[in-house]
């Protein structure tokens, strides 16, 4: 069973357009529709999480910090209610290490103190439910950006990720349409190309264009990118 409520709504089937399209800007207008239907449904608010992480990781990304500050707040306010209704506890406990992780994003120097709460709460995400894959990629997260000083490691990432992708493609409904789906195996990609396994990268990268030939971001930035890696190497 996924962690969202796809049955219950067709927003999946949009957000993954705007995923593979690349149009954030339709994937934010998706969020804000559903926040103003104030629809407390435990399954509905953890689909809402759900869309709200994917764009509070891009906005980080593209450096738009104050827009995903404003999102997380929203974010957490819904992840409250959930966990207050005990619904899902380990799905809770992923968002919650992956919000975590955000927050030392926002500021480098409170990684000292929210980086062992984000690793906590991943663990406490796979211990509470062995079979959630989110939980291993939030484990993967927390190896891949800490610090090899603090425990950190990029190949121990990608065995947490790896983890996440045989228990995700265990259910054939997980990766039909899941932006999640291909998340993962675009993380997967990059942590293969940080440690310079090109060719395996190169492999995932051409899964994920199997797949689905229509994802820009691999087809126009990622596999370039790493084509011109390999092809510089030589």
């Amino acid at each position: 069973m996924a962690g969202l409520a796809s049955e219950a709504t067709n927003y999946r089937s949009e957000i993954y357009k705007t995923y593979i399209d690349g149009r954030m800007g339709d994937w934010k207008k998706i969020t804000d529709d559903m926040s103003r239907q104030k629809i407390h449904e435990p399954a509905y608010l953890l689909e809402l999480v759900n869309y709200q992480y994917g764009y509070i990781a891009w906005a980080i990304r593209k450096n738009r910090k104050k827009e995903a500050a404003v999102l997380l707040n929203e974010a957490e306010t819904n992840l409250s209610e959930l966990e207050k209704s005990g619904y899902r506890p380990s799905w809770v406990a992923a968002y919650k290490s992956a919000f975590y992780g955000f927050k030392i994003s926002f500021n480098l120097i409170k990684a000292p103190l929210m980086g062992p709460e984000s690793l906590e709460y991943a663990r406490k995400a796979v211990e509470t439910d062995p079979d959630n894959y989110f939980g291993y990629v939030q484990l993967g997260n927390t190896s891949f950006y800490r610090p090899p000083l603090f425990g950190g490691s990029k190949k121990t990432a990608l065995e947490y990720l790896l983890k996440a992708e045989k228990l995700i493609e265990k259910d054939a409904g997980q990766v039909m349409e899941n932006w999640n789906y291909l998340s993962l195996l675009s993380f997967i990609g990059q942590v293969k190309m940080e440690i310079n396994d090109y060719e395996g990268a190169r492999a995932t990268f051409e899964k994920i264009l199997k797949m689905e030939p229509r994802f820009t971001w691999v087809r126009d930035e990622l596999y370039p990118h790493l084509l011109n890696k390999i092809k510089n190497d030589r």
